[in-house]
């Protein structure tokens, strides 16, 4: 199980599609449709993260953020309709980790939780380490290794080589990438992921003398298929 998750949304639709593809994504997901029942979960149970709507019955999603961060500091990722960058900031500055503008896409939801739970410094048992084949990643220790023999990367391609493992069946937008590794929002073309890329292959390839990653044209970069 890669952890546990609170969907606050009042919303079915949107609460049911988060949950199934969480869920098949290895999480647990537990789901509150109004500001009351998801304060008392909050308060009573453990979530390594909590994804929340501001607009809701009784309580609203901005005053359980202010009331959560007085007891908790665990990642809160708000998923809004409201575009306004005063309401951006404000939620930010409240205690939000991170906010995803409906209508949205749940791959990248996927990848933002990722990233959000890597900097919350967030592992679970099940991701102390990350294997494909001989390729592992050792998540405490924060190192890789082929057939037990160390591989040397650079911490960009740590990072990289992280999400490909973590979610092996994904394709990788650059913007993707971009904005789970480097933190920042991808506007322009330009040659950074490639570059990186490149040389996460190449030194995987002589560590091992075969290739991990894949380009999927138009598209991205994924685990290549077989090595899943």
């Amino acid at each position: 199980m890669a952890g546990r998750i609170l969907i606050v949304e009042d919303d079915k639709e949107i609460s049911a599609l988060l949950s199934d593809f969480l869920s098949r994504n290895g999480f647990e997901t537990i789901v509150a449709k109004e500001g009351r029942a998801a304060s008392l979960l909050l308060k009573q149970e453990e979530f390594e993260l909590v994804l929340m709507d501001l607009m809701l019955p009784y309580v609203s999603g901005e005053q359980l953020i202010r009331d959560f961060r007085e007891y908790s500091d665990k990642p809160v990722i708000v998923l809004s309709a409201k575009s306004m960058m005063e309401t951006r900031l404000e939620m930010l500055r409240a205690g939000a980790d991170d906010y995803i503008l409906k209508p949205f896409d749940l791959d990248e939801v996927l990848v933002r939780i990722g990233a959000v739970m890597r900097r919350s410094g967030i592992t679970t048992k099940k991701e102390e380490t990350l294997s494909c084949g001989k390729l592992v990643f050792d998540m405490v220790g924060n190192s890789v290794s082929y057939d037990g023999n160390p591989v040397s990367l650079t911490a960009k391609e740590m990072q990289l080589l992280k999400l490909f493992m973590q979610y092996p069946k994904k394709v990788y937008t650059k913007a993707n990438l971009y904005e789970a590794v480097w933190n920042d929002t991808y506007y322009y073309e330009d040659n950074t992921i490639n570059v990186h890329v490149s040389n996460l292959r190449s030194k995987l390839k002589k560590a091992s003398d075969t290739d991990f990653i894949e380009t999927v044209w138009g598209i991205g970069y994924r685990l290549k298929e077989g090595q899943q």
